[in-house]
C-alpha cells in the first residue's frame, strides 16, 4: 500500500502547527509548564508514563521552535528549569479549549461512544 499525503487545503503553516502540536505528549507537557516553570525530573514525575527520552526529544523540539525556554543554573548540581516564552504561553487558550471538550465528551470507558460524559466519567484536570 502507499503512503500518500493527502490533500488538507491547510497553508503549511497550519500544517506544521499541527503536527508539532498533535505529537504525543505535547499537550501535557505545554498545560503543565502553564502552571510554572519545572525541571526535567519534575516533568518526568508529573507523567508517569512519559519517559525520559521522549520529553527529551519533545523539549528540545519546543525549543528549537520558541515554546519553551531553558534556563541552565551554574550552581553544585547544575538545575536545567523549563519554561514557557510567549509563544508558549499564548498556546493557553488552546489547551483550555481541548480541556473543556474532553470534560464535556470524554466517555467514561475511554474506548466508548461520543456524546456528552456523564460527571463520574468526565476526565480530571491536573
Amino acid at each position: 500500500m502507499e503512503n500518500k499525503k493527502v490533500e488538507t487545503g491547510l497553508c503549511p503553516t497550519v500544517t506544521a502547527a499541527f503536527e508539532l502540536l498533535g505529537r504525543k505528549w505535547a499537550g501535557m507537557i505545554i498545560k503543565i509548564l502553564l502552571v510554572g516553570d519545572r525541571q526535567f525530573s519534575d516533568l518526568v514525575r508529573e507523567v508517569p508514563s512519559l519517559s525520559a527520552r521522549m520529553l527529551t526529544v519533545r523539549l528540545k523540539e519546543f525549543e528549537d521552535v520558541g515554546i519553551i525556554g531553558r534556563t541552565v543554573s551554574t550552581g553544585m548540581p547544575v538545575h536545567v528549569r523549563y519554561s514557557l516564552t510567549e509563544k508558549g504561553r499564548d498556546l493557553a487558550s488552546v489547551l483550555e479549549g481541548i480541556t473543556a471538550w474532553a470534560h464535556k465528551w470524554a466517555a467514561s470507558d475511554a474506548g466508548e461512544g461520543a456524546g456528552p460524559a456523564s460527571p463520574e466519567g468526565s476526565l480530571q484536570e491536573d
